[in-house]
């Protein structure tokens, strides 16, 4: 692939990033769901399949960076855990914000490489989901758990059941969904 199309990919999907930020904020924000998954991380699990880690890693580093920017303009009670410019956030923040997202656009890749079929892509649909939700809740865990009193086990046990089932299962439809079509368009 030219460099230049490479280029052209990354904005594409990264266009496609924000146009899903801003709406699913809008949308679960607007309306009384108990559940408000994210569905940023779609697209970078998409690309990483076609176009390969690297994009995919590069697109993860842009949706860690959408994080961090959103958190520190937008203040809620668990902005800390996303941006270090805010009360409380650290460089502990950074990690959180920045690794596991970076984590979602290589996992997926492999996952369907080892595996190239339809249930392959239902898998890393899947994988690359709970990359983010072990890599995010973990890092939560370990670096925070002295937050709520030492009672963060049941903030993350909330977030792991509801969030979490639903995100997996979205990006695993969406996934199957989607990569055919653009592997086609591809070629």
């Amino acid at each position: 692939m030219r460099k230049q199309s490479s280029v052209a990919q990354i904005a594409i999907f990264f266009a496609i990033m924000l146009v899903l930020h801003l709406l699913s904020s809008v949308i679960f924000n607007l309306l009384p769901v108990p559940i408000k998954p994210t569905i940023i991380h779609i697209p970078v699990i998409i690309a990483s399949i076609i176009y390969g880690p690297r994009i995919g890693a590069i697109l993860g580093t842009l949706m860690g960076l959408i994080s961090v920017v959103t958190n520190t303009l937008v203040l809620l009670p668990t902005s800390y855990l996303f941006s270090p410019f805010v009360p409380n956030g650290n460089l502990n923040s950074l990690m959180i914000a920045m690794v596991p997202r970076i984590l979602i656009g290589i996992t997926p890749y492999f996952v369907y490489k080892w595996m190239k079929n339809k249930p392959g892509l239902v898998l890393a649909g899947a994988v690359g989901s709970m990359t983010n939700t072990v890599f995010v809740l973990g890092g939560i865990f370990i670096l925070f758990s002295a937050v709520y009193n030492g009672d963060i086990q049941a903030m993350l046990a909330l977030v792991l059941s509801a969030n979490s089932i639903s995100e997996m299962v979205i990006s695993a439809i969406l996934t199957v969904a989607i990569v055919p079509a653009l592997e086609k368009f591809k070629k």
